[in-house]
């Protein structure tokens, strides 16, 4: 006999805490010292190499554009000053892409959130955002003072101008974008007189709008809720990894400076950590990293540089807060020395990625033709029997010219015995080698008809090769097919 079943209890308990948290307006203090030097070093180059790249010029020849980074999307190019890709090549950029990731993940390896604490746009526009913030209303206190104060005049006047300036910063943002993808001094005119594609307005309209909201606005929120590479890269680091910490075996017990100072007197031991929350106030997360590791933190160092101020004004060691791990921690409280592995089998292997990657794409760069053809078999008929007994076979060939002139060369072709070839509405002096001009920086497409009169039985399918030789410069590119008979 079955027993009935017991009720369950689902009254919450009491330490569960709310499934949703509240926002919380965060109030960044400026602070100076090296991490914020090289942070507004980094914003700097950042910001430069972006807004400015599309108006450097360079030089291609006569018709060839000549921005040095240009997305060319009407003619399918990809422009990288000497550098020009095709859309055959696009593996470059897959490679590309995988030396981006590894080296992410060399970084973490190494330093922690590197790349979120200095290099990441959103971190970058937050920084420059931030920066409007505190010159216009003051530094933190004044803003947070200014917040619980009524509306005034002046008060006004300062959100209006802050969300201007924040509203034309997003604005040139998207504008810089669209640049890379036109002809940058073309657009601008095309854009100021209204003359430019509707795409164009669209795309700054919609990056004019995510720069303002995302790091006017969300600022921190976006890199704790909407970005996952803390969650990814939490999976990715080990032991040895430094990260921005809190050396508690120096910082504990913690208690105020006068305090301390008696304390110390009387004999007991105390630590440097002086609970001045200095490093609270100035972190762009809110987060007190005297808690541990925390996915909100993106280790940016200003903390650090927050710390080495105060422990600097009362005479203590700085670097109380700084790049180390857990392992050294423990290893100073036995009184052993420190001890660091950059060198280990994660780095190692990331660093020989990237450099095997990167010889690879360098290699197959150095070393491509600028000479290509590609070869499609007719499907319907396959093979056509002549009534001279021949047998005929067509194709259909693109041939690439990737240099900057036009070029003539010659198209031969082995496989089927007597196999003559006949390229379609085009005329050579040597007809029996036809011989064809390429346009400069084109895809050229023609039918070419090969033709096998022997007197030996021929195979149901012969392989065949094309190859396509540069008058000129000897530059020669192949491709296979297959000749069949009826």
């Amino acid at each position: 006999m079955n027993k009935p079943l017991r009720p369950v209890d689902f009254t919450p308990d009491e330490d569960d805490g709310p499934l949703y948290a509240a926002g919380k307006k965060i109030y960044q203090q400026s602070v100076t010292g090296p991490f914020r030097r090289t942070k507004w070093i980094l914003m700097a180059v950042c910001l430069g190499i972006y807004y400015f790249l599309p108006f450097v010029r360079w030089n291609r020849g006569l018709g060839a554009p000549d921005q040095a980074v240009l997305i060319d999307l009407a003619n399918n190019r990809f422009y990288f000053f000497f550098i020009e890709l095709w859309p055959q090549e696009i593996y470059y950029f897959t490679g590309l892409l995988i030396i981006a990731a590894v080296a992410l993940f060399l970084m973490n390896a190494l330093g922690g959130r590197v790349w979120c604490g200095y290099l990441c746009p959103q971190t970058v526009w937050t920084d420059l955002f931030y920066a409007v913030e505190r010159l216009i209303e003051g530094d933190r206190r004044e803003r947070m003072r200014k917040a619980t104060e009524p509306w005034n005049l002046q008060r006004g006047a300062e959100l209006v101008l802050k969300h201007s300036i924040w509203l034309m910063i997003a604005w040139w943002t998207g504008g810089a974008w669209v640049l890379y993808f036109a002809d940058a001094p073309t657009l601008i005119k095309e854009l100021v007189t209204f003359q430019a594609p509707m795409v164009a307005y669209i795309w700054i309209g919609i990056l004019t709008f995510t720069t303002y909201t995302l790091a006017g606005f969300m600022r921190e929120q976006v890199c704790v809720y909407m970005c996952p590479w803390p969650r990814i890269q939490a999976a990715l680091t080990d032991e040895w990894a430094l990260n921005v910490t809190y050396k508690y075996d120096r910082g504990e017990k913690r208690t105020s400076f006068k305090k301390a100072a008696a304390l110390r007197a009387a004999g007991e031991h105390v630590g440097d950590c002086v609970d001045c929350n200095q490093c609270v106030a100035v972190c762009p997360t809110g987060i007190d990293i005297r808690n541990g590791p925390q996915l909100d933190c993106i280790q940016c160092g200003l903390c650090i540089d927050a710390c080495d101020n105060v422990m600097t004004k009362i005479g203590r060691p700085t670097r109380l807060i700084g790049y180390d791990n857990d392992i050294n921690i423990h290893r100073r409280m036995e009184g052993k020395p420190e001890v660091f592995k950059p060198l280990r089998a994660r780095t190692v292997v990331y660093s020989a990625i990237i450099v095997s990657i990167g010889a690879v794409m360098l290699y197959a760069l150095m070393n491509r033709s600028l000479l290509d053809l590609n070869v499609l078999h007719d499907r319907n008929p396959v093979a056509v029997r002549l009534s001279d007994g021949s047998v005929r076979n067509g194709y259909t060939i693109r041939f690439l010219n990737k240099r900057g002139f036009d070029r003539v060369v010659a198209v031969d072709v082995d496989g089927p015995p007597n196999a003559r070839i006949h390229v379609v509405g085009a005329d050579s002096i040597t007809p029996d080698r036809p011989m064809i001009i390429l346009a400069r920086d084109t895809t050229t497409e023609l039918r070419v008809l090969v033709d096998s009169n022997s007197n030996e039985e021929i195979a149901k399918s012969v392989p065949v090769t094309f190859h396509v030789t540069d008058i000129g410069l000897g530059e020669v590119a192949s491709a296979k097919d297959v000749f069949v008979t009826p």
